[in-house]
């Protein structure tokens, strides 16, 4: 990263209050959804707004030895474990899905993987519902580049976006900083975390 202000540390005392402030935003958002905004596909492909919530659920709830049984049951493959997350957590009534992640706004359980995973989930998944709903939020600044370049760091193998962004310079316009080299590619840092993160944004990536 190149340029910007003061990066903000990764620890529980940072990232958990920030996660569960967007679970609160998100839950409020949706509280007042149709059954046809439920039914809305999402920005995440084959997902509608209805699975995404139950996906949260899922990894709100999911704890380090919970993911490594769970993986090895789907035989190491990362979709497919989500997607019986989905079904494990979608209730039939949209409205007791979202109850469910209210219940577990507060919650500090995660798979064994860097906490910036937490900023990803947070944000990525609650724009993928945000976006087609047509509601518009802010975010912190300082967590959309900690998931950002976590993403970066990231191979798309282990839902991060590395290969996405080979041989552009991403510049965050609203952040005054920049990754890579190459080709330049500007737009918002959370335009740029969800173009990385392989949702369409308007912006344009070799590797999408």
């Amino acid at each position: 990263m190149v340029g910007g202000s003061a990066r903000m540390r990764v620890s529980p005392g940072t990232v958990w209050p920030v996660v569960h402030e967007e679970r609160r935003r998100l839950v409020a958002n949706l509280s007042v959804l149709s059954d046809e905004q439920w039914g809305r596909p999402s920005l995440c492909t084959g997902w509608d707004v209805h699975d995404v919530v139950a996906h949260l659920v899922d990894s709100a709830k999911t704890t380090r030895l919970g993911f490594a049984r769970r993986l090895i049951a789907a035989r190491f493959d990362f979709d497919l474990d989500n997607e019986r997350g989905v079904e494990r957590e979608r209730r039939n009534d949209p409205q007791e899905t979202l109850r469910a992640l209210a219940d577990a706004t507060e919650l500090r359980r995660t798979p064994p993987a860097n906490l910036a995973t937490r900023l990803v989930e947070a944000i990525v998944h609650a724009e993928d519902v945000r976006r087609p709903l047509g509601i518009s939020a802010d975010y912190p600044i300082a967590a959309v580049l900690v998931a950002l370049e976590y993403q970066l760091r990231t191979g798309v193998s282990m839902s991060g976006g590395k290969e996405r962004a080979q041989g552009v310079r991403l510049v965050a316009e609203d952040a005054g900083v920049s990754w890579g080299a190459g080709d330049e590619v500007r737009g918002s840092a959370l335009d740029l975390l969800l173009a990385v993160s392989g949702r369409p944004t308007g912006l344009a990536l070799p590797g999408r």
